[in-house]
């Protein structure tokens, strides 16, 4: 089948061949046709096989006749983070380069000033996420009873943000006569009961089945410890020995370990750019087109890059934490295998992970094979007893505490970013004076033994567990002076 047959306008069609494409994927062959006859879609398919595709070529169809008004864009398409809303941009840029459309892109971390002048002139695509689309409506800039079409997409990511309240408030702004598309690559009980409250007799296309993984990626596990300075040691082993790498994107379960994990990998000389949510939003796009570009090679990110990002030359995917959910491992792979590539995933698994890994299995329906020795495998050296003597080190470290001559302290460095600089030492033991190791009875009974024997020079140390009354068994030489008394 071509695109032809799918019923796309010829100014389409033409984008979409100087674009390099010649036949549609399966859920766009399925889909389009739907989309162009005003149907509600409830479109399901796993990540990379062109979902963002399969909205975009006929909005452009349908939006040929008519125009926008002031403050009312005839579509509207939510999704759930800047990076995806940007991306969905760049597609009506690449496939709308015919057309003379207006589209406006409602993003956080950027002024309200630019958006409100493209809102004022009127537009016919409005990409956004949900809580500056309704910043602006709050702030009496922007209407959506003009809303023609609306577009959920990534429904579940939508979910797992918290995102479904501002959802469900922005289904009632929109007229009830609407045409509502709404795609995910996972759909669990939540979103199916959303998907039914939003939409009217939809038509369900299902490519794939829910929560699968594409045939073109090679899945691996790996046993790493508990510790982090070893789980950073694997991972840079794996980057190392990794065949056929052009670049990979390492997922971390919080921002935190972005942070870290990133200058510790530019530490040891490998290229990386790191993406999450507490960027800015300049900080982030220029993240992303350093990792396009392949200036960076590495792309070390939370699940904020986990969803929709569409970077097909992704050869490798690594899971430094193994996620919570089982749904964005589906989606964590992704980013690799796209449009029949080949791909390779790696996940890090240390002990207290079974129950995820367990969860990640039952969803995908298939177990993952171990890439070396499993986590029941796993030498001692690199388990248990080497985390054990790190964390005695560790904590005989937060302990310590050095006085120098001036009364300053000298505070120990926290290792969480740069301990891979040089092999740790055991601290050892401070040195503590022979008496204060002995047990408290016995320093009482030689205090005893020294008073009997009068002995004036006995040393300061042994006074410091008892307290002293007065001036103690010490008597100043200038009290000891006879004290004449002149007579008058």
């Amino acid at each position: 089948m071509s695109f032809a047959e799918l019923g796309l306008s010829d100014k389409v069609q033409q984008a979409v061949a100087s674009a390099g494409y010649t036949e549609p994927t399966p859920i766009q062959a399925q889909a389009i046709p739907h989309v162009l006859a005003r149907k509600d879609v409830l479109g399901i398919a796993q990540t990379g096989t062109g979902k963002t595709a399969a909205f975009t070529l006929p909005m452009l169809t349908l939006l040929e006749h008519g125009r926008a008004r002031a403050r009312m864009p005839r579509t509207l398409i939510l999704e759930p983070t800047r990076e995806l809303a940007a991306q969905v941009e760049d597609n009506f840029d690449k496939y709308g380069i015919n057309h003379k459309l207006s589209v406006a892109l409602l993003i956080g971390g950027v002024s309200f000033g630019d958006q409100d002048a493209k809102i004022t002139r009127g537009v016919d695509v409005l990409i956004a996420t949900p809580g500056r689309l309704l910043d602006h409506f709050e702030r009496g800039k922007l209407l959506l009873t003009g809303v023609e079409l609306l577009v959920i997409d990534e429904a579940d990511r939508m979910l797992d943000m918290g995102f479904i309240p501002d959802i469900e408030r922005i289904v009632k702004l929109v007229p009830f006569t609407r045409q509502t598309l709404f795609f995910s690559a996972t759909m669990p009980p939540e979103i199916q009961r959303l998907a039914d409250a939003f939409l009217h007799n939809p038509v369900k296309v299902e490519v794939a089945r829910a929560a699968s993984t594409a045939a073109t990626i090679t899945q691996r596990l790996v046993a790493t410890g508990r510790q982090d300075f070893e789980k950073r040691e694997t991972l840079r082993g794996l980057i190392r020995n990794a065949t056929d790498l052009q670049n990979a994107v390492v997922f971390c379960n919080r921002k935190r370990d972005v942070a870290v994990l990133h200058r510790s990998l530019q530490k040891h000389g490998f290229g990386a750019v790191a993406l999450h949510g507490d960027m800015d939003q300049h900080a982030r796009m220029a993240a992303l087109d350093s990792f396009r570009s392949g200036e960076m090679p590495i792309l070390v990110a939370s699940d904020v890059a986990a969803r929709g990002l569409d970077i097909p030359t992704v050869s490798h995917v690594f899971n430094y934490d193994i996620p919570h959910h089982a749904e964005d491992y589906v989606h964590r792979i992704g980013r690799t295998g796209r449009a029949g590539r080949a791909g390779q995933a790696f996940t890090l698994v240390g002990p207290g992970d079974e129950k995820s890994l367990s969860a990640i299995e039952k969803l995908i329906t298939t177990p993952i094979e171990w890439e070396g020795p499993t986590l029941a495998e796993l030498p001692p050296s690199e388990g248990s007893s080497r985390r054990g003597g790190r964390g005695e080190e560790r904590s005989s470290r937060s302990r310590k505490v050095k006085v120098r001559s001036g009364g300053d302290r000298q505070r120990s460095k926290s290792d969480d970013a740069a301990e891979e600089a040089a092999p740790r030492r055991e601290a050892a033991p401070a040195p503590q004076q022979e008496e204060t190791r002995r047990p408290r009875p016995e320093r009482e009974r030689e205090r005893d033994r020294q008073s009997s024997r009068g002995n004036q020079n006995r040393s300061r140390r042994d006074d410091d567990d008892a307290p002293v009354k007065g001036m103690g068994d010490h008597m100043p030489a200038f009290l000891m002076r006879p004290v004449t008394i002149k007579k008058s």
